[in-house]
């Protein structure tokens, strides 16, 4: 577990400054003194108040999650993810860059993240999401590690988290739910990452500094279209791209978007995981999905279509 002094947070109870009490870096506390232990697990619950009205991932969920993420299906997203991110984190104009995972899951993509900060690869103040990819196999790169990224990984699901905070230890791990006002500073985060997850555009653009970037992962038509119907996964909605630019509202404008399909050949098992690990996990017949995965051949072909999609907060907004 990381020591609380690196991150700027905020009291979900009063919005005053958390820092870590005289019992150390386990326990956080206001100067109001409202106090948050970290759990065994090795996260922070800052779920306070009436609850929330969604439904957090389930055990099974998150491990269908976990075991089809570490088989390295979806990792050439989180790698495109990470080019995406990166120059803006690297960009920060002072102190320790930090990124915001909002809707962690398991960790796998902040995992990759992380891996791949190496401060000083790009020039201060310029965000290129493709100059990754010209760059070629030889550029001169400084020393990874010489200044490691603050990361805080949130999410509402203890399940999650629980693996989140192992795959991450040097994450802040947070159960926090993304509706309510977030337990992060104004102007304190460099990058706001959100894979497959909701999106709180005016607490992004309260948290981000000036500057900043949103990087969101959504699916685009025909993404699962294969194994969609048989296991009763939810279709992509119309208009998605539409839909995103709305609900970011005035608080955002567009930078750029990058789109990435994935042609996966997978097992009867990986099929059921990625059916479960999803928002129709809530809702799917357990004992259905366990008699498709028995009559599925030994290999599907399946093809996922992802947009990284970059936005800039607005000033003012």
């Amino acid at each position: 577990m990381p020591p609380a002094p690196d991150f700027p947070l905020l009291c979900p109870v009063c919005r005053t400054s958390l820092r870590p009490s005289d019992a150390g870096a386990t326990t956080l506390q206001c100067g109001a003194g409202h106090s948050f232990d970290a759990a065994k697990q090795g996260y922070f619950n800052f779920l306070v108040g009436k609850g929330t009205v969604f439904e957090a991932d389930s055990a099974d969920m998150v491990a269908a999650r976990f075991d089809f993420l570490s088989a390295g299906h979806y990792q050439p997203l989180a790698d495109a993810l990470a080019e995406v991110a990166l120059p803006a984190l690297a960009a920060s104009p002072g102190g320790r860059p930090t990124v915001l995972d909002a809707g962690t899951g398991t960790g796998h993509y902040l995992r990759t993240l992380l891996d791949r900060f190496e401060p000083g690869r790009f020039e201060p103040g310029r965000f290129e999401p493709d100059r990754a990819e010209s760059e070629g196999a030889d550029a001169e790169r400084p020393p990874a590690g010489s200044v490691s990224a603050a990361a805080i990984g949130l999410d509402i699901s203890k399940f999650a988290l629980r693996r989140a905070a192992r795959m991450n230890p040097e994450a802040l791990n947070v159960a926090g739910d993304v509706w309510q006002p977030l337990p992060v500073v104004d102007n304190a985060v460099d990058v706001v990452t959100v894979v497959f997850a909701p999106r709180n555009a005016p607490e992004f653009a309260r948290v981000l500094r000036p500057g900043g970037r949103l990087v969101v992962v959504t699916p685009r038509p025909g993404h699962l279209a294969e194994i969609a119907g048989q296991t009763g996964m939810l279709g992509i909605e119309p208009a998605k791209d539409e839909r995103l630019a709305a609900s970011l509202g005035t608080h955002f404008a567009p930078v750029g978007a990058r789109d990435l399909d994935l042609a996966l050949s997978l097992s009867p098992r990986d099929v059921t995981n990625l059916a479960l690990m999803g928002p129709a996990g809530h809702h799917l017949d357990r004992a259905a999905l366990a008699a498709l995965e028995a009559r599925l051949p030994p290999r599907t072909a399946v093809s996922a279509r992802f947009r990284i999609s970059v936005f800039e907060p607005v000033p003012g907004s």
